[in-house]
């Protein structure tokens, strides 16, 4: 289930703050999990959930030409705009609502970059291990309207693509959600199944325990997850094997 060791609680929080972090100027990094320089030994991933880097991008700056192999990357951007460029001869900008899938498998390169003059670029770039390697690199990018996240959960990728959602190599769903007021979301986890739980703007509570931007939470042994009492609150749910 990954190298987090959970209490006898279901419920674990990752708290926004305890992450790692790294400002390198033009590029203003927290990491969920260990990454790059930074390590910890209890928060390696969850689960096949490697990464979850909050990133917060200067205009005109970015990332240069790097590879990737062997990995399911899921980019969903919450302001700005994102330029990406890649080996596979795809060039595309990411704005908020819209959601890319990358499969790196046997290999592949890209950029990112802020075209901005003026304004930050505010995303999450995610990784989930894939069920098998070496698979043929790919990419995909949809746009999910927020009226169908608002008060609900929206499938945003899963294996085969279902429901309209990206489609990844690896038996795990991604939902995102918007929540506010009075708006509640209730969700089964199937048993023998576990969840991670991201809140990327805003805050909410989760089956009681209140969770702020940036927060996470490991979730194991719970049958039934309630999101309510939002605050503007812009949720990613992952279920995962």
């Amino acid at each position: 289930m990954g190298s987090i060791v959970l209490t006898i609680m279901s419920i674990a929080l990752r708290r926004a703050a305890e992450r790692g972090h790294a400002d390198h100027g033009w590029l203003d990094t927290w990491h969920t999990f260990s990454f790059s320089d930074y390590y910890d030994p209890r928060f390696m991933g969850f689960g096949a959930l490697r990464v979850i880097n909050e990133d917060f991008v200067a205009p005109g700056r970015g990332f240069p030409t790097h590879a990737h192999r062997d990995m399911e990357i899921i980019t969903y951007v919450l302001q700005g705009a994102l330029e990406h460029r890649d080996s596979l001869g795809t060039g595309s900008v990411i704005r908020p609502g819209e959601v890319q899938r990358m499969s790196a498998g046997s290999g592949v390169t890209h950029s990112e970059f802020n075209g901005s003059r003026d304004e930050p670029v505010h995303f999450l770039q995610i990784w989930l291990l894939p069920a098998k390697g070496g698979v043929a690199p790919g990419y995909e990018q949809k746009k999910f309207d927020f009226a169908d996240r608002r008060g609900k959960l929206r499938l945003l990728a899963s294996p085969g693509g279902k429901d309209g959602s990206l489609s990844i190599n690896q038996d795990a769903l991604v939902y995102g959600a918007l929540v506010d007021g009075a708006e509640q979301v209730s969700f089964e986890l199937p048993p023998k199944r576990n969840a991670w739980v991201h809140v990327a703007q805003g805050s909410v509570e989760l089956n009681g325990k209140r969770l702020e931007a940036g927060d996470g939470a490991a979730i194991s042994g719970e049958r039934t997850l309630l999101l309510n009492g939002g605050q503007q609150a812009e949720v990613l749910l992952f279920e995962l094997p």
